[in-house]
């Protein structure tokens, strides 16, 4: 089932990145990326492991690929703020998820977690500063 999960996921990710419009691709990544944090729920509570590494390694990916499209489209985040400000508020989100699924965690599987956590929440300040200072 996981098999099957995990190869949906991979599929979804690769038909994000088809996406010709930016901003479009950055909204389907956020999507793929909230999917991918309920799949390592679901894995953890079940106990496999590795579907649960997996996914987690998918959210960070996905997260990095909205962001670089965003940044691809040259846009001004001060002047065209609406896309940005939907990709801060979903990665808020996703760090409030992944705040969550850490809290479900045994402290001895942090380590994974951790780095996913470090990069959405830079991503995440990123956006913000880019929409408050233009940068």
């Amino acid at each position: 089932m996981f098999l099957l999960l995990a190869l949906i996921l991979a599929v979804d990710l690769a038909s994000v990145k088809q996406e010709p419009k930016l901003d479009k691709r950055s909204d389907l990544a956020l999507e793929y990326a909230d999917k991918a944090v309920s799949a390592a729920r679901d894995a953890y509570q079940e106990g496999h492991w590795e579907q649960t590494q997996e996914s987690l390694k998918e959210v960070q990916a996905a997260v990095d690929l909205s962001y670089e499209s965003l940044k691809a489209t040259g846009k001004d985040p001060r002047k065209n703020a609406g896309p940005f400000k939907r990709a801060e508020k979903a990665t808020r989100e996703l760090l409030r998820r992944l705040a969550g699924l850490h809290d479900l965690m045994s402290s001895v599987d942090h380590p994974a977690l951790e780095p996913v956590m470090n990069s959405v929440s830079e991503v995440h300040n990123n956006l913000i500063n880019g929409i408050m200072t233009g940068k």
